[in-house]
């Protein structure tokens, strides 16, 4: 019985309304629901983009520590096995040390700074030459040191 009445209250509400919820309970979102959402999402990516600015620098950062480490492994072989030094980042790729010049991250160009030194790595050394690589970027790294003391 119970049910019954409550069935036909729901009928009389629907014929009445039209619809067989209330007015208020039918879809959609009001403009301070959408607003709040949005700015909740706006505030997501904001974090997301910093994160991601973050993350690529790093790995921009550790790319140039590998360049330079085997750009200084490369200058130390080719001086030990020729007994002088490389005159320039050049020598290295014509005498097969390195396949090519790699790019620096920082500044996008194969613009590398090298170093002429009188450093001698055997006493069967005959000339002097290049004895190290930085980076021309004068750009400051998450360590706070600048790339181009690297």
């Amino acid at each position: 019985m119970l049910m019954n009445g409550l069935k036909l209250r729901l009928r009389q509400f629907q014929r009445r309304t039209g619809s067989a919820l209330p007015r208020h309970s039918r879809g959609g979102f009001t403009v301070i629901e959408l607003m709040i959402v949005m700015a909740i999402m706006l505030i997501l990516i904001g974090v997301a983009v910093g994160n991601y600015q973050r993350t690529v620098k790093i790995a921009r950062e550790s790319r140039l520590k590998h360049d330079l480490q085997v750009m200084r492994v490369a200058i130390d072989n080719y001086t030990l096995d020729k007994q002088s030094a490389p005159q320039s980042l050049q020598d290295l790729v014509d005498a097969h040390y390195l396949r090519s010049l790699p790019v620096d991250p920082m500044t996008g160009a194969a613009d590398w700074v090298p170093h002429q030194g009188d450093t001698v790595l055997s006493p069967d050394q005959t000339g002097i030459g290049l004895d190290d690589v930085h980076s021309s970027s004068e750009q400051i790294s998450t360590e706070g040191t600048p790339y181009n003391t690297w």
